[in-house]
This record gives structure tokens, C-alpha cells and sequence, in this order.
């Protein structure tokens, strides 16, 4: 390959392809940039009993976002191209990570989920599950010959979206394994693979992760927690029984009614509600913004999964296609997740809300990620 028009020729694309997806920009930029009065106002409290200062975590967030912001614009303006040849490297390089993180992580709560030191941490299974979208896209691009069969096609690829999801829930990571698995399962159906393969997968599937989440006792617990919540809440002697977490989460959503009890002024944030910056963010924005403020929060995803899947669909080429459909697909899976978290509809689980959830790991990869759909978007017709 002539190395310098290769470059010259990359140049030119960067230069003259930049109708990017203007509203999938905006919506996902305002989240971040509100994601920072959301953590001040949830983070506040806790930080200035833990750190001594209640701007402690607030400046931190800021600056992950910051830098959230850079890594967009220059993930944008990367043809997402160049990534299909390093798909497999990303996803090896992501594997070896995950097998550290069992060995050396840093153990947190009884989980090793963690790689780093000091004030610098990595999550890797952060930069695995985008790496598995990356490197599922490109299979399914190249075998969609013969996408159909089984052994050339179907099981090469469950072997990859296994490895991941089997590495993360050692950890234990048994929510964001699952999740995993099922944004692979997801992208096989994407890609047109066998809808009975498919559906065999699925099945089985649901019913490792049963027995899974019944192996151990705490897993065990949040599926009773949640089965009996709907039974319980409103009693008041067994109201005890019931997960304390979301408890606390649902006297949120209802302290803020139609407009919300104002920008700082929840009060299930002070030591009521464990992981108010994090996990459980939405229902201090439902606290504080209200019926109105929660709605938002709704369409602004709507919007992103309307706006991915239109990029999907418009893509140049297949491997474009495939990966925006699975970028936007896992965008897609863990705001519904989260969300039905908060709200009661599903189990507890530890999945961060994209975008707005406080942490670094994340938000860094989440960006890259949007940052590879607008260059998607940016070499497909304008809509």
C-alpha cells in the first residue's frame, strides 16, 4: 500500500465528510453537560462528609466530561473504518484485560472489577462490551454469505460474545454479563443470523443465567427482593423486607411529583439512598425535576435510539450498519435497564445510567462510542 496516499486520501474523507448527525450530537452532549449539575446536586452531601468538601466529586465529573467532550470530536472525525482491521486486537487486548482484572483487580464490595492505582482506575469490562460490538460488526459484515450456517458463522461468533460475558461474570459481574450477552444476541439478530439458532441461544441462555443468579446468595436475594416488593411496600411490617435501595429510590419519585422539588433540594440523597450518583442518578432527577424532568430524560434517549438507528440504516456498508445498530443498541439497553432498575420494574442491578451516571470508565468509552457513531453517521446520506 503507497502509505502517504493512503494518509492524503484519509485526509480528504475527514475534511469533506462532516454532515454529522447534528441532533444525535446535541441530545447526547446536553445529557453530559446536565450530568454535571445532576452529580453535583446527588454527590454533594456524601462528598463533603467522606472528602471534606462538597465540590469533591463534582469537579472530578467535570473534568471526565471535559475530556468526555474531546474524545467525541476526535472520535468523530476518525474514519470508523481503520477500526475493522483492529477489531480483533481491541477485542484480544480487552480479553487480556478482564483475565488481569481476575488476578490483580482491585476487589471492591467483594467484586474485582477494577485495574489501576491510586487515584487512576480502569474498568474493563467498559472497553470489552464496546469492543465485542466492534468486533461482532465486523464478522457479521464479512459472513453475511453465509450468515445462516451454524458452524462457519453462528458459532464463531457466540464463541467471542461467550468468552466476554463468561470473564465478566467471574468478577462477579453477573448484571453487566448478562447484558452483554443479550446486546450480542441482539446484534446475531441484527445481522440476519438464524432466527432458530437464535432462539435456542436465548432460550439456554436465560436458563444459565437462572441458575446462575440463584448460585449465590446475594443474587439470590435481590430476585426475592424483587418478587415480593409489589406485596410489601405498602406494608408496613414487612416493609423491612423489601430492597432498602429502592425504597428509597421510589419516596424519591414521589417527593418530586409533577415539577420536582427544585435543582438541590432532594432529600433522599442524604445518606437515604446509597449510590444516588451513580446507579441510582434517575430518581434523584425525578426528586428534584420532577414528572417533567424524568420525561425529558426519556425522550433525550428516544431521540438517540431514533436517531442510531437511522444512522444504521443509512450506512455505507454493512460493517457501518452493524456496529451503529449495536453502539446504539447497547445505549439503548442500559438506559432501559437502569431506568426499570429505579423504577421497580426490574431487579437491582449495577448498570450506570450512559452518559449521566457519575464514573470515569463509562462515560470515556461511552463517548468513543458516540464519537464512532457520528463518523458512521457522517459518511451516510443525509436524513
Amino acid at each position: 500500500m503507497n502509505t502517504p496516499a493512503f494518509v492524503a486520501q484519509l485526509r480528504q474523507q475527514t475534511l469533506t465528510r462532516s454532515h454529522i448527525d447534528w441532533m444525535l450530537f446535541l441530545v447526547s452532549v446536553a445529557l453530559m453537560l446536565f450530568s454535571i449539575a445532576f452529580v453535583y446536586s446527588a454527590s454533594a452531601y456524601f462528598a463533603d462528609v467522606k472528602y471534606g468538601s462538597p465540590e469533591k466529586m463534582f469537579l472530578g465529573h467535570t473534568l471526565r466530561v471535559a475530556a468526555s467532550l474531546v474524545v467525541v470530536i476526535i472520535c468523530s472525525r476518525i474514519d470508523y473504518h481503520l477500526l475493522k482491521r483492529h477489531s480483533k486486537s481491541i477485542l484480544y487486548f480487552s480479553i487480556g484485560c478482564l483475565l488481569f482484572v481476575l488476578v490483580a483487580g482491585t476487589t471492591i464490595k467483594g467484586a474485582k472489577r477494577w485495574l489501576g492505582y491510586g487515584p487512576l482506575s480502569f474498568q474493563p469490562s467498559e472497553l470489552a462490551k464496546f469492543a465485542l460490538v466492534l468486533h461482532l460488526a465486523r464478522l457479521l459484515a464479512e459472513k453475511q454469505t453465509y450468515i445462516k450456517d451454524l458452524k462457519r458463522a453462528f458459532l464463531p461468533m457466540l464463541f467471542w460474545i461467550g468468552i466476554v460475558a463468561v470473564l465478566i461474570a467471574r468478577q462477579p459481574n453477573f448484571s453487566t454479563a448478562g447484558v452483554i450477552f443479550g446486546i450480542g444476541v441482539l446484534m446475531l439478530f441484527i445481522g440476519n443470523a438464524n432466527v432458530l439458532h437464535i432462539s435456542a441461544l436465548f432460550i439456554v441462555g436465560l436458563a444459565g443465567g437462572w441458575v446462575y443468579g440463584i448460585s449465590a446468595d446475594y443474587r439470590m436475594q435481590r430476585i426475592t427482593d424483587f418478587t415480593q416488593q409489589f406485596s410489601t411496600m405498602f406494608d408496613a411490617e414487612n416493609i423491612r423486607n423489601v430492597n432498602y435501595q429502592l425504597q428509597q429510590a421510589i419516596l424519591a419519585f414521589g417527593n418530586g411529583g409533577i415539577l420536582g422539588m427544585g435543582p438541590g433540594q432532594s432529600r433522599q440523597r442524604d445518606w437515604f439512598l446509597p449510590e444516588s450518583y451513580g446507579d441510582f442518578i434517575f430518581s434523584i432527577i425525578g426528586e428534584e425535576y420532577g414528572f417533567i424532568g424524568v420525561v425529558a430524560i426519556i425522550i433525550a434517549f428516544s431521540l438517540i435510539l431514533w436517531r442510531g438507528f437511522i444512522t444504521a440504516r443509512r450506512a455505507p456498508d454493512d460493517f457501518g450498519r452493524f456496529l451503529a445498530g449495536g453502539i446504539t443498541t447497547t445505549f439503548a439497553l442500559y438506559a432501559v435497564i437502569n431506568m426499570g432498575v429505579t423504577t421497580g420494574l426490574l431487579p437491582t442491578t449495577g448498570l450506570p445510567l450512559p452518559f449521566i451516571s457519575f464514573g470515569g470508565t463509562a462515560i470515556l468509552f461511552s463517548a468513543a462510542a458516540l464519537g464512532v457513531l457520528l463518523n458512521i453517521s457522517s459518511q451516510s446520506e443525509k436524513v
